[in-house]
């Protein structure tokens, strides 16, 4: 196993596949996996700062798969959920998200609680298509802001 794990991380190793790089580290760390994206994004485009746009649309497309991951586990989730379904906690989150609807995806790039919020909206059966779009937008826009600050902050290229 760590034989594997050690060629797969050689294999996406940056810049000799950055944009592969950033779509998978993009896509696990939307999923429930405590991984941060922004890094590896921020890497490739100070490597590479012509790579600044396909580099935001690339983490966006993969976070956004990953969104939509966690959105169709917690469709599936529903004999998990049925065990919190009474305290004050669980009604109170869900009266809000039902309340919103597929617009409450546009926080799934929020740390910590983004990524459950997909699953919920997915346990919630709130309409895929929509909650994708609001993810997409959510995430596009946490990438653009993270890494053009960060660009901002660190000026120069590295080598």
């Amino acid at each position: 196993m760590e034989a594997w794990l050690n060629q797969l991380l050689t294999a996406l190793a940056l810049p000799e596949f950055g944009l592969s790089t950033v779509f998978v580290v993009s896509f696990i760390s939307a999923t429930l996996l405590p991984l941060g994206s922004e890094p590896v994004v921020f890497g490739l485009v100070k490597l590479n700062p012509g790579m600044f746009w396909p580099a935001i649309l690339t983490a966006t497309a993969g976070n956004t798969l990953g969104g939509a991951v966690d959105w169709w586990l917690g469709y599936g989730a529903h004999k998990v959920a049925d065990r919190y379904r009474h305290s004050a906690h669980h009604v109170r989150v869900l009266g809000w998200l039902q309340k919103l609807g597929p617009r409450a995806c546009l926080l799934s790039w929020l740390p910590a609680v983004g990524d459950p919020l997909c699953a919920v909206a997915g346990w919630l059966r709130l309409p895929f298509w929509p909650c994708l779009c609001y993810m997409a937008i959510g995430k596009f826009l946490r990438y653009l802001v993270m890494t053009g600050s960060l660009v901002w902050a660190f000026p120069g290229t590295w080598h």
